[in-house]
């Protein structure tokens, strides 16, 4: 593995050993790649994933922050249908910067608590 790989799988595991889903209170996690962003909303007690969106769906060619953004919003929809408010933020080993943090605030802004 590259540097940059084993650097972000330290963090990984540094904050995955801090934070986990819960029923009430799942755990809201995103893997980026080079062309697409995902995100997953996951309960750690049960190991079942509750809800899912990623930008492979998104057809429409636009910059990959706001791609992110749409992704953002579409986890929060898809989290309150599931009947999910609340969520614990898992950046998966990422810095909280770019498309991660549009991620982020999208789903906020969206309705998503976290």
């Amino acid at each position: 593995m590259i540097a940059k790989e084993l650097r972000r799988i330290k963090i990984k595991r540094r904050v995955r050993g801090k934070i986990s889903g819960t029923a009430k209170r799942p755990r809201l996690t995103v893997f980026r790649s080079n062309k697409q962003i995902y995100a997953q909303v996951i309960d750690d007690l049960t190991g079942r994933t509750l809800a899912a969106a990623s930008s492979i769906g998104i057809t429409e060619k636009a910059p990959k922050k706001e791609v992110a953004s749409k992704v953002g919003e579409l986890i929060a929809l898809k989290s309150k249908e599931a009947g999910i408010e609340a969520v614990v933020f898992d950046r998966n080993g990422y810095l909280y910067h770019g498309r991660v943090k549009e991620l982020a605030e999208s789903a906020r802004k969206s309705g998503l608590k976290f």
